[in-house]
This record gives structure tokens, C-alpha cells and sequence, in this order.
């Protein structure tokens, strides 16, 4: 039956943490639950092939029989029966938006809003029900918030710092258009109590907690004001106009766009500011900005340049304070820039390719945020809504995967497991068959769905599923070859990082990670009323089937406690009445089936990167070895909420596999080595850093950002500083000065001689290797870039230029595109 549009959608609310982090492409904050084929790709990406034998033996891998049968005798069904909870929400409501307060608390706040459109008004009714048990039961708790109207899109804000803080802002459409302003209401015990406050505005966005104290808030009205609080929302202060875009940084910094003449959508034209003190002092520290972001300990800035409006990416690594040109190519007003992750050690940045391609190329920095290596060409990412499949395998470091379009225009998904180093096409799953284009069963390609085919309607209803503490485990969406299962997708399993596969269930499903990954749980995902959950205790090797319910109903999606550690999940849903339709949730307790605690012998050691944990060459990666201590497929235990992934780091003499090929270098296919390009033989690499001007040597090769090998292979790198300074005309800190005089005449004059023989053969040195340098790799040079700024044809010297306007240090953040 279809689904009527009142009744469609279960928004999950995560804690959101502001400020450092880049805010995440569409849907990873807020997850709708809605009721209601790739060629293998042509040539080998990287360095290093994966080929199933290599990696076909799973030392921790049960046999099909073994493993299926740990739970005989176990009585599941009657266990899980005895702890089976549902709870009806007999209200009028189209949509229910869920949070959880703390961590490890149990408490769920539960919003259900109805909104019908009356001409120019619209009508609106919401209620609120908390739980203590993790959903097991509510209690209707709209009393406390005086029955007043919630407004879903702003919904519930949580402290991410689960401090037991919650915001709740209220719809205020009554008042007149001159005298609007927003109410919340304020919790500082998990939702027990709440306290009215009014605003001296209306909100624009949802409020916004500081990631270092949550007293401290941010928020901005519908007149663009940024409003600050210092207690939790009691009393707030104005201490800007016209903010166009505002975010956290570090030590309590706050950065800002904002346009002089209160013209948002004028990008490229706006200010960079950032404050300190809360407001109280704001310091421009960029113009002519079009976006900006914050990611790890990196600020970025996306720099208008010139009257053909061509954008640069400049960096800064301590909070805009001192800048850099990041050395990647510049774009046009119909490409973007979007940094798809950041840390400390790394930054992946794609560049968007001219044109409407649908495809950009991704570059990888050093440990400065500045330098860029091409790591991956050709990688899809949608020109409209900013969908990419770009995913970070959160289980294992270093582990990425996204997809790229060959020359036919197929999508092929691809694996990363040295932090961007090499990529190579995911390995078809043990247990399918399929043939390619050549006949051949076992080289047919495997692609993992992810926003990319959310956006292509295909039937994928999750993204690909990590935990941090679930070691090695991925739960996806695939499909194999070019056959017609590309539309009805079947859900794989990889417990090594996605090394290897296996199919795990047929047909599209919902997923969660529980109990560290001590249990999988599973929901087909169908049109048709359902009444099964399927859960599994190896990692997806075996599947059971568990009847949680005699009475169908509608299913719209799962809904567990974030970081995995929970044991309880809820399973949301709508069934039919003969007037109406109501919200359902049933709540299943999977700890009664675990009801042993794991000891010792549930856990076996396994090393990541290996096939056998016993050959000292292998599972180097990034420069040393992991080895876990992981629960065996065939135990059934409960890790617990305070289990801790135990690990042992063991440092690995230095290889080429922890090089990146350096500028003017690439790396020949099916081999290690790093061939400098024909065209550059004998040339040199500018570099602008720091104010300084570097003439870098290199063989080729710099160490992968991250990695912490040790002696071994050691190819030679360094930087001569050749005591130039070479300002960027957009960031360019003030340079300090020295005023020391020196005595000593003889000492003068001999530095006068060496100054006026270095300034001619400076001269020469840089007007035949800077004022015409090139990027060695890119072919984009940053001294070019100048000379477009100034709107000359030839550049003749190379000096900083002090006339023009400067940017100067600060942050913003946001996807820059």
C-alpha cells in the first residue's frame, strides 16, 4: 500500500559537534527513514595489487556449520520474545524526530509533529515523549513544554558533549512580522525538566553548541545577527551583523563571513573575520572570500583571484594566524572545491574538473595542509547537491573508498588502505559468481552503493556502515558485474577493512552495529508490512530470524543509540487503524541473548593488513603493524558497554610503499618506483611557504602524511631556503622586522658585496626558474596566478607586491565550492 505523505518519514537526530569538523555532505546528521552497473575498470589504480588469494584466508573465520550453530539450544526466540517492548503513538503526526540525550543513559527524546497548510497560515500540532530505557516505554512529556508547537525543522538540539543539555525551539508564526521572535526551551538535566526562554530574535538556523563549553552558544536570525550566549541560552548578546556563515574553531575562536553591504549571495566578495573573546573584538583576517572551511587542525580559505574570478585555496595550520598557497590547481565559477576529509596528519581535497563532467580529481596534502599529491583522477561527484561516495572506513585507519567513472562513463568503487597512497577496484565477494564483458567468473567488478545511487533513486535505503570500535567490520550496499542487480542491491560484509567481501543478505536492508560488533541486526527494507528481524552473531556469516511482532506493520527504518555500544534497538514504523494511522516503535533487548560476558578466550589476536599474522614482513601499513585483540565469530558473548578495542602498534622499517611520488613524479603502473616526468627532467620546484622562498631537491619521493616507519628505505628530500621572500598578494601576514644595527663596518661592507653578487645572480636565477616557474606537477604556478591578479601579460620581477589588497589570517568553515 502507499504511503500517505503524512506519515512517511522518521527523522534520527545525531549529536551534532560544531566547529571542528566540516559539516557533512547530505544526510549524514540527519537521517530520513522513507516508507514507502559498473564495468571493471580499465586500468590498475596504484601501486600495490590486492588479488583474492591474497587475501582469501580470514583467520578468524568459522566454518558456515560452526558458525550457524552456536546458537542451538540457545532458545532465542523465547529470550528475545521476554524482551520484546512496543509502545503506540496514538497522536495525529506525519513525522518523528529522535535524539538521544547522554551517552549510555538510555534517555530518547521523541518529537511528533502534524503540519497542515491553511492558505496563508499553517497549522501545526507536535507532542514530546521521553524514555528512560532506550524506548522501551515513553511518557508523554508535552506538559513540560506547555503543549506549544515545536518546529521539526529546528527540532531538538543536543549537546554533543552529552552533558545532558537540550534545546527545543518553538514555532512562533502568531506574531505580528515586525515583533517575531523564537522561544526555547531549556534542559540541563536530560529532558527531566525544561525552562521557557524568549529570544530577542527569530532563529534562522538550529542554535549551535561551543565544542568546548556547552554553556556558550551561537546562533543566527532571520536578519543574519549572529547572537552569542554565555549561560546555556538564558540571556544572549548581539556581537555581529550581517554574518553570512559562522563556525567553531579551536580554543574557543570563532570564525565568520559577512559582506560589507549585507549581500550573502555576493561570494567571492566577502570578509573573513575571527574573534577570540566571545564577540567582544572581531579581526578581518580575509577578503575577497567565497567559501571557507575547517577541518583537523586546518583552516581554509577559497579565494577569489582577479578579474576572471578564478578561486585559489589558501591554508592556514594554526587558526589563520599564518598562511599558505595550497598547491592545487585553481578553479573557475563552475567548478568547486570540497574538502571530503580532514585530520591532523592529512587533507583529502577534491578539485571539480571544467565542465558539467560529473567527475574532479582528488589531492592528497602533506602534514602542512599545503603540498598536494594526485591521488585519484576521474572521481565521481555529482555538480548538483554535492553527492560523492567518498567514504571513511572509520574501523581501520587509513581506509578509504569511493568511486570513480571510467572513460565509458561506468562507475567503479575503489579502496584506499594507505591514507590516499593507492587505489585499486574493490575485490569481487568470495561467495558470487558473475561474469564480466570477457566471460571470465572470477575478474567481474563489485561496486558499493553509496549517496551517489541514493541520488540515482537505485533501492539502497542505507549508506555503508563503520565503527570506530568495531575493528575491520563494513556493512554495505553492492552489486556485481553488469547485470540487472544493480537495482535491487545486496547487502556485503567485510571483517578485514574491505580487503574481502561476502554476501551477506539478498536484497536490500536496514542495518545497525551492536554491541561493538558483537551482533549484527537487519530489517529487509519493503513496501510491504513486516514482522522479522534478522540478527547475526558472526559478523554476517549467519543470519537468524526472529518474528518480533504478530501484527505487521509498515517499517520505516532502525534507530539504535550512536557508537555501536548499545544492545538495544528500535524498530519504527506506522500501523493502520480505520480512521488512521499511528506511529509504532518496537523496541528489541538483544541482551538476554548475549547474557554471557566475553573473557579471555572469546578473543583471538589478528593482525591488520595480514593474511597470516605469523610472517613478520606483513601487515605493514603506514608505517607500522596493528595487532587486535577481536572476538571470535564463534562466540556468543556480550562485549559491553565498557569494552575498549585493544591493540598493539609495532613500527616497520621504512619501504617505498610509505612514499607519495613527489612533485614532477609519477608512479609507473604495477610498480613501487616514482619516474620523474620527461618534460621536467632537470628542472626545478618553487615552493612559497611561510613567506619563503624554497628551491625543493628531491628524488622523487615524500613520506605519506601519517606514517611513522621507521630506518629502511629512505630516499633523499630536502628544502634549501634560498632567503627570498615571496609574499602571496591574497594571504600575506605581516612580515616582522628587525631594527639591530651592527657596529661593526667591515662586516657591513662584506655583506653589501655578498648582497649585491647574490642580487645578480638572483636575478638571473629567478627570472629563469621563478618569474617563469611552472607547478612541476599541476602545471599551475602560483607566480602566474600573481601576474593574472595584477593584469599583466609578462611578469618581470618577482617581489612582493605591497600595494595590493592582502589577505590576512583567519577561518571559516563550510564544503568550499
Amino acid at each position: 500500500m502507499k504511503v500517505p505523505s503524512c506519515c512517511c518519514a522518521v527523522f534520527l537526530l545525531l549529536p551534532l559537534v560544531d566547529g571542528s569538523d566540516f559539516p557533512e555532505r547530505p544526510g549524514s546528521a540527519l537521517v530520513t527513514f522513507s516508507t514507502g552497473s559498473s564495468s571493471r575498470f580499465g586500468r590498475r589504480i596504484g601501486r600495490r595489487s590486492v588479488s583474492s588469494e591474497q587475501h582469501g584466508v580470514r583467520v578468524r573465520s568459522a566454518s558456515a556449520e560452526g558458525a550457524c550453530g552456536a546458537l542451538r539450544g540457545y532458545g532465542y526466540g523465547s529470550r528475545l520474545e521476554n524482551n520484546t517492548h512496543a509502545y503506540s503513538f496514538n497522536d495525529l503526526s506525519g513525522s518523528v524526530s529522535l535524539a538521544w540525550v547522554g551517552d549510555g543513559t538510555g534517555v530518547v527524546l521523541v518529537l511528533t509533529t502534524f503540519t497542515v497548510p491553511l492558505y496563508m497560515f499553517t497549522f501545526g500540532q507536535s507532542k514530546l515523549y521521553r524514555s528512560e530505557n532506550y524506548g522501551k516505554s515513553f511518557q508523554d512529556i508535552t506538559d513540560l513544554i506547555n503543549n506549544t508547537y515545536i518546529r521539526s525543522e529546528l527540532g531538538i538540539a543536543i549537546d554533543p558533549q552529552n552533558s545532558g543539555k537540550v534545546i527545543l525551539t518553538v514555532d512562533v508564526s502568531t506574531r505580528s512580522q515586525e515583533a517575531r521572535r523564537s522561544r526555547i526551551f531549556r534542559s540541563v538535566d536530560f529532558g527531566n525538566s525544561f525552562v521557557s526562554t524568549n529570544l530577542p530574535f527569530e532563529l534562522l538556523t538550529q542554535i549551535m553548541y561551543s565544542p568546548h563549553d556547552s554553556q556558550v552558544l551561537l546562533a543566527i536570525s532571520m536578519e543574519y545577527n549572529l547572537w552569542l550566549s554565555e549561560n546555556f541560552g538564558e540571556t544572549w548578546r548581539n556581537i555581529h551583523p550581517s554574518v553570512c556563515l559562522v563556525r567553531w574553531g579551536l580554543n574557543n575562536s570563532i570564525f565568520i563571513t559577512t559582506h560589507p553591504n549585507g549581500s550573502c549571495s555576493d561570494r567571492g566578495m566577502l570578509e573573513l573575520k575571527k574573534t577570540t573573546d566571545y564577540g567582544k573584538t572581531f579581526k578581518t583576517i580575509g577578503t575577497r572570500i567565497y567559501s571557507f572551511g575547517v577541518g583537523g587542525r586546518f583552516v581554509f580559505a577559497s579565494v577569489v583571484t582577479g578579474t576572471d574570478n578564478m578561486r585559489v585555496i589558501h591554508v592556514s595550520a594554526d587558526q589563520g594566524e599564518t598562511w599558505n598557497i595550497a598547491q592545487l590547481p585553481a578553479v573557475g565559477h563552475e567548478q568547486f572545491y570540497s574538502i571530503l576529509a580532514a585530520n591532523d596528519d592529512v587533507v583529502f581535497m577534491h578539485v571539480d574538473e571544467p565542465g558539467d563532467t560529473g567527475f574532479g580529481t582528488i589531492y592528497v596534502s602533506d602534514d602542512r595542509g599545503t603540498i598536494y599529491s594526485k591521488s585519484l583522477e576521474r572521481h565521481l561527484y555529482t555538480t548538483k547537491g554535492g553527492y560523492t561516495d567518498f567514504t571513511n572506513v572509520t574501523s581501520l585507519r587509513g581506509v578509504y573508498m569511493t568511486s570513480v567513472l571510467d572513460q565509458n562513463g561506468l562507475v567503479q568503487t575503489v579502496v584506499t588502505f594507505d591514507q590516499g597512497g593507492e587505489w585499486i577496484p574493490l575485490q569481487k565477494p568470495v561467495n558470487v559468481m558473475c561474469k564480466d564483458m570477457s566471460g571470465n567468473p572470477d575478474q567481474c567488478s563489485f561496486h558499493i552503493h553509496a549517496s551517489y545511487s541514493m541520488t540515482m533513486k537505485l533501492n539502497v535505503p542505507m549508506l555503508p556502515l563503520t565503527e570506530p570500535n568495531a575493528v575491520g567490520l563494513i556493512l554495505a550496499h553492492g552489486s556485481i558485474g553488469e547485470d540487472t542487480s544493480v537495482m535491487t542491491p545486496d547487502v556485503y560484509v567485510s571483517d578485514d577493512g574491505g580487503y574481502s567481501w561476502m554476501r551477506a543478505l539478498s536484497g536490500p536492508h536496514h542495518y545497525a552495529i551492536l554491541d561493538s560488533g558483537g551482533l549484527l541486526v537487519a530489517v529487509e527494507d519493503t513496501s510491504q508490512p513486516i514482522n522479522q528481524i534478522k540478527f547475526s552473531t558472526d559478523e554476517g556469516q549467519c543470519w537468524h530470524i526472529y518474528n518480533f511482532t504478530d501484527e505487521p506493520m509498515y517499517f520505516s527504518g532502525l534507530a539504535s543509540e550512536p557508537g555501536a555500544r548499545s544492545m538495544n534497538v528500535s524498530l519504527w514504523g506506522y500501523r493502520e487503524s480505520l480512521l488512521y494511522q499511528y506511529w509504532v516503535s518496537i523496541t528489541i533487548d538483544f541482551k538476554e541473548l548475549l547474557s554471557r560476558d566475553c573473557d579471555t578466550g572469546d578473543y583471538v589476536e589478528w593482525l591488520a593488513h595480514s593474511d597470516d599474522i605469523s610472517d613478520p614482513s606483513d601487515g605493514c601499513m603506514l608505517g607500522y603493524k596493528e595487532k587486535f585483540l577481536r572476538l571470535r565469530k564463534d562466540s556468543v558473548c556480550w562485549n559491553g558497554r565498557d569494552y575498549v578495542v585493544t591493540k598493539q602498534p609495532t613500527s616497520c622499517p621504512c619501504t617505498l610503499d610509505d612514499f607519495l611520488c613527489d612533485f614532477g613524479y609519477y608512479r609507473v603502473e604495477n610498480s613501487s618506483e616514482c619516474v620523474e616526468q620527461q618534460d621536467l627532467v632537470g628542472k626545478v620546484l618553487e615552493l612559497c611557504l611561510h613567506g619563503k622562498l624554497e628551491q625543493l631537491q628531491t628524488s622523487g619521493y615524500r613520506k605519506i602524511p601519517g606514517d611513522k616507519c621507521k630506518g629502511g628505505t629512505q630516499p633523499e628530500r630536502k628544502e634549501i631556503d634560498l632567503s627570498s621572500k615571496c609574499v602571496s598578494n591574497l594571504l600575506s601576514p605581516k612580515l616582522e622586522t628587525s631594527t639591530k644595527s651592527s657596529s661593526s663596518a667591515p662586516i657591513i661592507a662584506i655583506v653589501i658585496a655578498v648582497l649585491v653578487v647574490s642580487v645578480a645572480a638572483g636575478v638571473l636565477f629567478i627570472k629563469k626558474y621563478v618569474c617563469g616557474g611552472r607547478f612541476l606537477v599541476h602545471r599551475f604556478s602560483v607566480l602566474q596566478e600573481r601576474d593574472e591578479v595584477n593584469g599583466t601579460d609578462e611578469l618581470d620581477t618577482c617581489v612582493a607586491e605591497s600595494n595590493r589588497r592582502q589577505y590576512h589570517d583567519d577561518s571559516d568553515e563550510d564544503l568550499l565550492d
